[in-house]
């Protein structure tokens, strides 16, 4: 319970709960949004009015899930000055940058053509209405682009030199296409693209479960699986160059991530350690379940390859093990199970049992897809505890400590507001389950003609 009298800790926890509150929304919305695009591109091509019909249903969705998030993004921005001043003084003049190039170029872009994606139906031509649908897309993604540049930075902060605490940025260019940037921009888009197709499967997957709009369903349902067969692949290949460069770059939370305490010698391979328990205390592990060589073969591709220790550097730079190792492995199991459940469903698709009539048989495939859509955010939530917490005790890598970016605010202050976040952010949760539940059970609405 000391921790709960700690300052520190209490801001680190304040962001921690606002940041995986807020950023269920914003990966919805990136990818239905593109979603949406590829819909209403369909309808246009083909004039088929089963694509009109899911674009007007999906949007629903996509609306409510956007006001949610614009909703808890706003307080966290500002935490940077409430909670973390320190922080804000001494990486403002990038951070700051970034994240008015997202406001400026990004929202601004989704606010100017949102009300025409909502309300423009039957106002504005078709055409108006589909590049209207585009550039709220485009949007959204250059949102992610901006962020994701501003928290490459933090753990890969290149782009100019710390002066007394201030970071004077020298190359624009360079702190935006910092080493981290590409994979972590690509690998999180990708994430956005996955969770929302397991969204819409799940959802999918619900109606075919009870039976409602089977032939409606089915077509969404098929989208998605066509779409995810092209996407994981390219999320396996994005999420082994990102880890790459986490070895080269950031090797002490690779280490943290693989429970990985000595160096190994030239010549003797790493192994990799399935499960562990890794104990700072000792310095070592408590128990292990290992694969020899292993860890150097995938880091380095090669079987003798050499893989930094967390004993290379003091206990006080060592990142917390467990959080660290274990949110690693909660992302790569859930990414495994939900492949297995795209090529199950593949398998029943080519038999021929993806049918209105068929289709409801499979009841354990389609229990597979509603179980999926909290577990695909879980697991994009446990990779963000793993880039997150495996660059601590840094809040700039190398440069910047935690505990010397939080602003001076008493315990009670911190504590006070937490709750009062806590309490907003659940009414919040639970107006949106509402709204989305009125929305299932009401379906998709026919009467809507173009």
């Amino acid at each position: 319970m000391e921790l709960f009298s700690d300052h520190i800790f209490l801001s680190r926890l304040h962001f921690a709960f606002t940041a995986i509150f807020h950023i269920i929304w914003p990966v919805l919305t990136i990818g239905l949004s593109l979603f949406l695009v590829v819909l209403e591109a369909r309808w246009l091509m083909t004039r088929e009015l089963r694509y009109y019909n899911h674009a007007r249903f999906w949007m629903r969705l996509f609306l409510l899930n956007f006001a949610v998030g614009v909703v808890s993004g706003i307080p966290m921005e500002f935490q940077f000055g409430t909670n973390w001043s320190a922080f804000s003084r001494a990486g403002g003049d990038i951070f700051g940058h970034l994240l008015g190039f997202e406001a400026s170029m990004a929202f601004m872009l989704e606010a100017s053509f949102l009300g025409i994606m909502a309300f423009g139906w039957k106002r504005v031509s078709p055409g108006m209405h589909f590049f209207s649908t585009c550039m709220v897309a485009l949007g959204g993604s250059l949102s992610a682009f901006w962020i994701m540049a501003a928290n490459s930075w933090m753990q890969t902060p290149v782009g100019g030199e710390f002066v007394n605490n201030k970071f004077l940025l020298t190359d624009i260019y360079a702190a935006i296409w910092n080493p981290d940037t590409f994979w972590g921009i690509t690998h999180m888009w990708l994430a956005c693209l996955e969770i929302s197709l397991f969204v819409i499967g799940g959802i999918s997957a619900w109606y075919l479960w009870r039976g409602r709009y089977p032939d409606f369903f089915l077509t969404s349902f098929k989208m998605m699986l066509a779409a995810a067969v092209l996407i994981t692949p390219l999320q396996v290949v994005i999420g082994h160059g990102a880890g790459k460069s986490v070895t080269h770059h950031q090797p002490v939370k690779l280490a943290a991530m693989e429970a990985h305490w000595q160096t190994n010698p030239e010549g003797q391979g790493a192994a990799w350690n399935i499960l562990a328990w890794p104990d700072k205390k000792i310095q070592d592990n408590v128990w292990t379940v290992s694969l020899p060589y292993a860890l150097s073969l995938i880091t380095t591709e090669s079987l003798t390859g050499q893989v930094k220790g967390l004993r290379e550097v003091p206990v006080e730079d060592q990142p917390p093990l467990l959080l660290t190792f274990y949110g690693f492995r909660v992302m790569l199991v859930l990414g495994g199970l939900m492949v297995l459940l795209m090529l199950w469903s593949l398998w029943l698709w080519k038999k021929g049992e993806l049918t209105a009539e068929r289709v409801g048989r499979h009841k354990w495939m389609l229990f597979g897809w509603m179980a999926a859509v909290p577990l695909s955010y879980l697991a994009m939530e446990a990779g963000w505890v793993v880039r997150e917490v495996g660059r601590q005790p840094w809040v700039i890598q190398g440069v910047l400590r935690t505990s010397d970016g939080v602003s001076p605010l008493p315990t009670e202050t911190v504590a006070a507001s937490l709750l009062g976040f806590v309490a907003i952010y659940l009414l919040l949760f639970v107006v949106f389950i509402f709204f989305v539940w009125r929305l299932l059970k009401k379906g998709p609405d026919f009467s809507l003609n173009p």
